[in-house]
């Protein structure tokens, strides 16, 4: 699962450096499908950056991954 949530990862990241942003993997509970990422850049302190995890990153991993139950950010 944890190469799965990358290579969707690698799909979203374009949109977040164009914006000066970016997204870094950083856990993956496959027994309850949370999904742990670092936001970088100009993502880690804006103020859009939990509708950017939850309503962009989150929907769409849970699209192309569908055991992913949650995405959470973690410093």
């Amino acid at each position: 699962m944890f190469d799965k949530v990358n290579e969707a990862l690698q799909k979203v990241r374009p949109m977040l450096q164009q914006d000066g942003g970016d997204v870094e993997l950083v856990d993956v509970d496959e027994e309850n499908g949370v999904v742990n990422v670092r936001l970088t850049g100009a993502c880690k302190g804006c103020p859009m950056s939990q509708m950017t995890l939850k309503a962009g990153i989150e929907r769409y991993l849970k699209s192309e991954v569908p055991e992913v139950s949650t995405v959470e950010s973690v410093d």
